[in-house]
């Protein structure tokens, strides 16, 4: 009786396994839906993809190498992959660990003559008699227009075309991910240079004043002085820090209330300033130095050639997925013809004594920070006439992918 018992325990046992073995089939399958074999092939080819892209953007360097390697390995499908740069061999995975000094010699020539190679079994001396490594396919990586490093297959069995052509085209799409990070790499550099005009426009005109003005504070009032002293250093710090392209639309607005601080030291009651700032758009993240240029030509051209009392405006209104904008000044205005060939030219050569060149550089920097950073519908809007003051409109998306500000 214990011996049929433990049959039919064994029975039963053998039963649940195998439902559950066949429940855990349904369930993935039911996961995959409705997808065919060439779809979720398709999908694993992307997605394997996708993860050797994100390290190869950030550069060819060693740190990025070791994280794609494994997936690229993947998608060409070899027994072990390497990964180059024009002098060293900088990471591998799979086999051929102990033919590293070969496999780099033989990427070192593909580098020089730009030209693919296979290697066969006879030219990759090994004492290994069980040695896994039966050849390998060298491919260059050119990334715009040059060959920066080289991509090894290492081959469990005489290289076939097939693994050679998909070393081939691996090779190719991997030198178009690092031909971006070039491109990435080109864009904050220029977004820096930039900057850097945009910091050496600020420091010529404004900082002589600012010390002016607060100088003749000096004797007469020390303590505005002193009061004076500490808003342009924080004016400065923000002005002139060494990092982050992008700031908050509240930190730009602390700078430029501490600019017009300044300023209103200066001018007295002949400045004005009136503003209208939605609390809920203050965290809307935008190009460092994109707001204040505004305001400062707003000042410097508009209001500093106008006599008597003028009024510097700045509005930034909730308008759903956007954060609308506007710096306007009730100054001298300009003549839009030659506002327009001024930008275009990226000078300012004008017979208007309103005319100035820093205030088109200011307007065609900003303006391009803002497509560059948002796309070219987000550029700036300038409306302005001779003796109409001038108003400045831009638009930024309260969410963009890949922006965000940097303390």
């Amino acid at each position: 009786m214990g011996g049929n018992l433990s049959a039919v325990f064994g029975v039963v046992s053998l039963v649940t396994a195998l439902a559950a073995a066949l429940w855990a089939v349904l369930r993935l399958r039911a996961r995959r839906g409705i997808a065919t074999a060439t779809q979720r092939a398709t999908y694993e080819v992307l997605h394997t993809a996708g993860l050797a892209a994100e390290p190869l953007r950030g550069g060819l360097s060693a740190a990025g190498a070791a994280k794609a390697v494994r997936h690229l390995r993947a998608l060409v499908g070899a027994a072990g992959l390497a990964l180059t740069d024009r002098e060293a061999l900088l990471a591998l995975d799979g086999h051929g660990a102990h033919h590293g000094d070969q496999l780099l010699a033989a990427a070192r020539r593909a580098v020089g003559t730009g030209r693919s190679t296979v290697l066969r079994e006879s030219e990759l001396h090994c004492d290994l008699v069980d040695c896994p490594v039966r050849g390998a396919v060298v491919a260059p990586l050119s990334a715009d227009g040059r060959v920066v490093g080289a991509l090894v297959a290492v081959a469990g069995e005489r290289p076939a075309p097939g693994l050679v052509q998909a070393t081939l085209e691996t090779a190719h799409w991997a030198g178009d991910q690092l031909a971006l990070a070039e491109l990435d790499s080109s864009r904050e550099r220029l977004a820096r240079a930039e900057v850097r005009a945009l910091r050496a426009q600020i420091s010529p005109h404004f900082i002589y004043n600012a010390l002016t003005a607060i100088g003749s504070f000096v004797r007469t009032d020390p303590e505005r002085a002193r009061e004076l002293i500490l808003e342009f250093a924080e004016f400065t710090r923000y002005s002139f820090r060494a990092h982050g392209e992008f700031t908050t639309l509240a930190e730009e607005l602390r700078s430029i209330d501490r600019y017009l601080t300044i300023e209103r030291a200066r001018f007295g009651e002949r400045l004005q300033v009136r503003l209208q700032i939605a609390p809920e758009v203050l965290p809307v993240t935008l190009p460092f130095l994109c707001l204040q240029p505004l305001v400062e030509n707003a000042v410097r051209h508009g209001l500093s050639r106008k006599p008597g009392t003028g009024m510097v405006s700045i509005e930034a209104r909730d308008a759903g997925a956007e954060c609308h904008i506007t710096v306007e000044d009730d100054g001298v205005g300009m003549d839009p013809t030659t506002l327009t060939a001024g930008i275009a030219e990226l000078a300012g050569a004008g017979s208007d004594p309103a005319d100035d060149p820093g205030q088109h550089v200011g307007l065609s920097n900003v303006d391009e920070r803002l497509r560059s950073a948002f796309g070219d519908r987000f550029g700036l809007v300038v409306e302005t006439g001779l003796g109409s003051g001038t108003k400045v409109s831009m638009r930024v998306p309260k969410f963009h992918p890949g922006v965000r500000a940097t303390s």
